[in-house]
C-alpha cells in the first residue's frame, strides 16, 4: 500500500518534469512551480496537494496515467521505481500492472545528463550527517 508520503513524493518528481495533475475529473489541471523551496516543498506544491486530497476536487490523476490519486492511496497500489527511468511509478499489488510509466510521452526522458528530480533536502542535516561520519571514522582510526 502506498502511503500519502510516497504518493506526494511521486507527484513531486513528475511535477519537476512538467507533468500536470488533472483535477475535477480532468476539467482542470495544476502544475505547481516551484515544487521545492530550500529544504521543504513549496507553498504552491503544498496548496496543490491539499486541493488534490479535498473531496471537492473530484477525481484527480497525474497527466498520462489512468490511476486516480485516491486509487494510489488505497491498498491496491504501491509506488516503485520505473525500470526504464528509475522514477516513481504506481504498481498494482495484484492483477494487471499499470499500462505504462508516466515517462512514456516525455521525448527527452530519461536523460542521464540532466539532473534528476529530487526531494527537499535539509542542508543543515545533510552536513551534520557528513560531520558525524567523519567523526566516527576518526574515532575508529584512533582506536585501532
Amino acid at each position: 500500500m502506498a502511503s500519502q508520503h510516497q504518493v506526494k513524493q511521486y507527484l513531486a518528481y513528475w511535477f519537476q518534469l512538467g507533468k500536470k495533475v488533472l483535477i475535477r475529473n480532468g476539467a482542470e489541471s495544476r502544475l505547481p512551480q516551484p515544487v521545492i523551496q530550500g529544504d521543504r516543498y513549496s507553498r504552491e506544491f503544498e496548496d496543490c496537494w491539499k486541493e488534490i486530497l479535498s473531496p471537492e476536487s473530484g477525481e484527480c490523476y497525474l497527466e498520462g496515467t489512468e490511476q486516480t490519486i485516491a486509487q494510489l492511496l488505497s491498498s491496491e497500489w504501491e509506488i516503485e521505481s520505473c525500470a526504464r527511468c528509475s522514477l516513481s511509478v504506481p504498481v498494482k499489488v495484484s492483477g494487471l500492472p499499470a499500462t505504462c510509466c508516466p515517462c512514456f510521452d516525455l521525448p527527452t526522458w530519461p536523460n542521464l545528463e540532466a539532473p534528476l528530480p529530487r526531494l527537499p533536502v535539509s542542508t543543515r542535516l545533510y552536513l551534520l550527517n557528513i560531520c558525524n561520519r567523519l567523526l566516527e571514522t576518526t574515532e575508529t582510526n584512533h582506536t585501532e
